[in-house]
């Protein structure tokens, strides 16, 4: 299950606003590799929307089926928030819907 958590309002290209709702996964215990001690995360990804704000704030706390899943990328650069690091990344992060697992809603996909 993934969970809407935020939203916010980003220009296009062509400067056209939209909403993004940004959804985060569930809780995930991590093992540091420098320190080897565990610690609490939970994956986030932002998805665009044809919702306006409004819609937006009512859908916030909304929980769908599905997972945040790694992906492989190009490499970009990020400036950590906390620090101003800047940091080089080859990751994404992307939602994955959970697909029925019924024989017959698994005969309509493959009709489709």
């Amino acid at each position: 299950m993934v969970t809407v958590t935020n939203y916010h309002k980003r220009k296009n290209a062509s400067g056209k606003e939209f909403i993004t709702l940004e959804i985060q996964g569930g809780l995930e215990m991590i093992q540091s590799q420098q320190t080897g001690k565990f610690y609490a995360t939970a994956k986030k990804c932002n998805i665009p929307s044809t919702f306006d704000e409004s819609t937006a704030k009512m859908l916030l706390g909304t929980q769908m089926p599905g997972t945040i899943e790694r992906i492989d990328c190009d490499p970009y650069d990020y400036t950590v928030q906390q620090t101003g690091e800047v940091i080089s990344l080859a990751h994404t992060y992307l939602y994955q819907p959970e697909l029925a697992t019924s024989k017959s809603s698994t005969k309509q996909l493959q009709e489709n």
